[in-house]
């Protein structure tokens, strides 16, 4: 499955350069570990920028009493598509 998702500039550049390697989500869609997350850059002014990364799902994180109730964190690393 691949889910599109914005990114805000401060969190898609730590990301693309593999510096960043887990995601904070609302869990509305059901993530999996082996889904991808096309990550778009969004600047809350101007929209979408153009940029994109990909990246998989390799663990993740929910129900845990120190998580928020409805967000799981998601362990990721960067994929070449």
């Amino acid at each position: 499955m691949i889910h599109e998702l914005k990114c805000w500039p401060e969190f898609f550049e730590p990301v693309a350069n593999g510096i960043k390697t887990f995601e904070l989500r609302d869990d509305d869609r059901n993530y999996q570990v082996g889904d991808i997350l096309k990550l778009r850059e969004w600047k809350q002014d101007e929209g979408y920028t153009g940029r994109n990364t990909y990246v998989e799902v390799t663990y993740i994180l929910s129900g845990l009493p120190w998580l928020q109730a409805g967000y799981v964190a998601m362990a990721i690393r960067v994929k070449v598509m």
